[in-house]
C-alpha cells in the first residue's frame, strides 16, 4: 500500500481500467480513454474466483499475461497490477458487497451469486488503486450499472464510467469468449447483433412497444446453433422490465452459442454520459 500511496501522490488524476485479461480492442479502447482523460492509467488483471458459477468457465477462461502486458505497455498504460488470488482473498476473508435490487435481475437472475463476486472485487480493487476513475465498457451494461450504484451508494469517491461497446467490422461485441467460438459459431453468432440493431432501427422509426423490441430481436437473433437465454427491454437506470412505452429503454440479450455465453445490448433514447 505505501508504493500506491507514492505513485498515486505524483498524479493529480488517476484512471483505472478493471479487466480479467485476454485483452482485445474492447479493453484498449477503454484504456486509451483513460490515458487521454487523466494523468496515470492504471489497469488490473484478475480472473475472479468469486464471480464464476461451480459450472462455469473460471478453470477455461483465457488467460494470456505476458502477451495482456505487451499491449498495455504499447498503449501507455502506467502500471499493471496483476494481484495473486491470495492477495484479493486472505485466508479468513469473509465480506462481500451485495449490490442490491439492480443485481437480481437479467444476468443476476441467470447466475446468482455474479453481482456479489463482482462487486465485492472490484471494490476491493478500487481500494487498493484508489482512482479517480474508473472505465467500463457498455458491453456488460448491468455490470455497469451494478458498479455505479455501488460506488454511489458505498460513497467510494471514484466516478464509474461507461464507454461504449466496440464490435468487430460485422457488429459482434468483441468478447474475451469470442475465442470460444469455432467459425461455424463465429459466423452464426452475428445474428445476435443483428437482432439487436434491429431494434434499434424501430425504435429510431418511432416503436416504443417494449413487446415489439424483444420481439424483433428474437426474430433476427435466432437461429442455428443459437440458444436465447433471454431478451430484455428495461429501464436503463433501474433495470426493471419496460411494461409500456418509454423515452428510454436498454435491449440487451444473453444466448449461447457453443460452449460461448455471450451477452450484449443497446441503449436507446440515453447516452452513456447521462448514467452515474
Amino acid at each position: 500500500m505505501a508504493d500506491v500511496r507514492a505513485w498515486r501522490a505524483g498524479a493529480s488524476r488517476v484512471g483505472f481500467v478493471p479487466t480479467m485479461g485476454a485483452l482485445h480492442a474492447g479493453h484498449t479502447s477503454l484504456v486509451e480513454r483513460a490515458v487521454r482523460e487523466t494523468d496515470a492509467a492504471i489497469v488490473s488483471i484478475f480472473v475472479n474466483p468469486t464471480q464464476f458459477g461451480p459450472n462455469e468457465d473460471f478453470a477455461a477462461y483465457p488467460r494470456k499475461e505476458a502477451e495482456d502486458v505487451a499491449l498495455l505497455e504499447s498503449h501507455g498504460c502506467a502500471a499493471a497490477f496483476l494481484p495473486p488470488v491470495a492477495e484479493i482473498y486472505p485466508p479468513g476473508d469473509a465480506t462481500r458487497v451485495t449490490p442490491g435490487p439492480i443485481a437480481a435481475r437479467l444476468e443476476g437472475a441467470a447466475r446468482p451469486g455474479h453481482f456479489v463476486g463482482v462487486a465485492t472485487v472490484v471494490a476491493k480493487l478500487l481500494a487498493i488503486v484508489r482512482p479517480d476513475i474508473a472505465f467500463f465498457g457498455q458491453k456488460d451494461f448491468q455490470q455497469l450499472r451494478v458498479l455505479q450504484t455501488t460506488a454511489r451508494d458505498l460513497r467510494l469517491g471514484v466516478d464509474v464510467v461507461g464507454c461504449p461497446t466496440v464490435r468487430e467490422p460485422d457488429g459482434l461485441a468483441m468478447s474475451s469468449r469470442n475465442a470460444y467460438l469455432t467459425p461455424e459459431q463465429r459466423r452464426a453468432a452475428v445474428a445476435l447483433s443483428r437482432g439487436l440493431f434491429a431494434a434499434r432501427e424501430l425504435w429510431e422509426q418511432g416503436v416504443r412497444e417494449p413487446d415489439r423490441l424483444c420481439d424483433a430481436v428474437r426474430r433476427h437473433a435466432g437461429g442455428l446453433g443459437i440458444s436465447l437465454e433471454y431478451v430484455s427491454a428495461a429501464d436503463p437506470i433501474t433495470l426493471v422490465e419496460l411494461e409500456a412505452p418509454a423515452d428510454s429503454a436498454v435491449i440487451s440479450l444473453a444466448a449461447r452459442v457453443g460452449k460461448a455465453r455471450l451477452i450484449d445490448n443497446v441503449l436507446l433514447g440515453m447516452d452513456l454520459a447521462d448514467l452515474r
